[in-house]
């Protein structure tokens, strides 16, 4: 890894202290931030000041096994400065330092805003305000950075093919995910479907085209804060050039996740028509066919489900079913 420091709880407050953000004799308290996954993540208080830390190391922090390039916090970086002009409303949280050396990135904290995921888990239908607030925030930047010339500064090859991987690969072949029986039966009957496994890999194709705009990547609900003044969108490492209908189809997918994992898929309808008027009304372009967002969407789902990253809410056996007959479905018709 870049750089000589290796954070953790002991040496993270003298680190903080030469960035000049605290004082020599200030007390820094150190809590652990968020899930993790990807990044080693703190949060740091220091009398009425905190901060949400993050550092990029070869191995993901929920996955190890997984070893990845630790540019994915420069991209991130990159992609929080080249957004931040079109972000009227504050959807990205601010930047408070960036240390491309050390790989690590200090953010506003946003203290104890709950997450959107855990909202809808207890609430489907409460999704119209942040679902229309993240998609006026995608349509102006996708609709701005169309530039071909900036795929050079995104090409964040390594985060993209893993990810992608695990959406659109993965779960259309024989795998050691542990799932419920009743899942485990639906996932083997899914690696036998020709005309599924043929869907997801066109899709893969379409999402791995280096072309289009600057998306977001992971625009998933577990990394939606609501805070103060509405939903804040985190974790950028996976940005990249590629296909706007990706970002639009993954805020779609956990739009629809919890609500169909009740039985309701009805209470998701108002927020993803929310989400696809406040896009096509602040993108000021005819947004992506439909048809291509709700196919990512429908995967997005599948590997919530049947993946290695399944969701709380797809972990009941009759809700995953529920999931996985919806989503299907929806492939099939995609069209």
């Amino acid at each position: 890894m870049p750089g000589t420091i290796r954070l953790d709880e002991e040496n993270l407050p003298d680190y903080l202290r030469r960035l000049g953000l605290v004082g020599r004799s200030d007390r820094v308290a150190v809590e652990p931030a968020g899930d993790g996954n990807i990044n080693w993540v703190r949060r740091a208080r220091s009398g009425t000041h905190a901060w949400v830390v993050k550092q990029a190391r070869p191995a993901l922090e929920r996955f190890p096994e997984y070893q990845v390039t630790t540019d994915r916090i420069l991209f991130e970086a990159r992609w929080l400065e080249t957004v931040r002009p079109l972000d009227a409303e504050g959807v990205c949280p601010g930047v408070v330092r960036f240390d491309p050396d050390a790989r690590v990135l200090v953010l506003e904290d946003l203290g104890d805003a709950p997450r959107l995921d855990r909202v809808l888990a207890q609430r489907p239908d409460a999704g119209c305000e942040p679902a229309r607030r993240l998609a006026r925030f995608l349509g102006a930047v996708h609709a701005a950075t169309g530039d071909p010339s900036l795929a050079a500064r995104f090409e964040n090859g390594a985060m993209r093919r893993l990810h992608g991987d695990h959406i659109f690969a993965l779960p259309f072949r024989p795998n050691e995910f542990p799932l419920p029986t009743a899942l485990r039966a639906r996932a083997e009957a899914l690696w036998g479907d020709a005309e599924l496994v043929a869907i997801a890999e066109a899709a893969y194709r379409r999402y791995l085209e280096p072309r289009g705009a600057l998306v977001h990547g992971d625009v998933q609900a577990g990394n939606v804060l609501l805070g103060p003044a509405g939903a804040v969108l985190l974790d950028a490492e996976i940005a990249h050039i590629g296909d706007p209908a990706f970002d639009l189809g993954t805020l779609l997918a956990h739009l629809w996740l919890p609500a169909v994992a009740r039985g309701r898929p009805a209470a998701a309808a108002p927020a993803a028509e929310a989400a696809w008027d406040a896009y096509t009304a602040a993108s000021g372009a005819p947004p992506p066919r439909r048809a291509e967002a709700e196919r990512y969407a429908a995967l997005e789902m599948l590997r919530r489900t049947l993946g290695a990253a399944r969701v709380e809410v797809a972990f009941a056996p009759e809700a995953g079913l529920a999931i996985v007959d919806f989503a299907t479905r929806r492939l099939r018709e995609a069209v």
